[in-house]
């Protein structure tokens, strides 16, 4: 079992900056390939950045490529999301998932555990 706590999130003007984390608990952490999903109100779930179990290889929705940026750290059981020039779509509950999978997926299905969200607003 892995227990997943989010935090960081918060109301950002456009253009600015928020990093948010996910700490983790339970089991090892290196075992897990981890995601980052976000849902805005009366959208569904998508994936918005991945990072595999080393921290080797990421992925990016097209959406924000080149302004997110996701990290691991095994050491302290957390990963980050580097959240630059932010857009008033970016609004949405942000959530951190794991997975025992090997490889970085987009799918929400591949994902075994899931944090309870933290909210990210940005104003226009």
């Amino acid at each position: 079992q892995v227990q997943l706590v989010e935090s960081g999130g918060g109301l950002v003007q456009a253009g600015g900056s928020l990093r948010l984390s996910c700490a983790a608990s339970g089991r090892t952490f290196t075992t897990f390939t981890m995601g980052w999903f976000r849902q805005a109100p009366g959208q569904e779930r998508e994936f918005v950045a991945g990072i595999s179990l080393w921290g080797v290889t990421t992925s990016y929705a097209d959406s924000v490529k080149g302004r997110f940026t996701i990290s691991k750290d095994n050491a302290k059981n957390t990963i980050y999301l580097q959240m630059n020039s932010l857009k008033p779509e970016d609004t949405a509950v942000y959530y951190c998932a794991a997975s025992r999978g090997q490889l970085v997926s987009r799918e929400q299905a591949d994902y075994d555990y899931w944090g309870q969200g933290t909210q990210v607003t940005v104003s226009s």
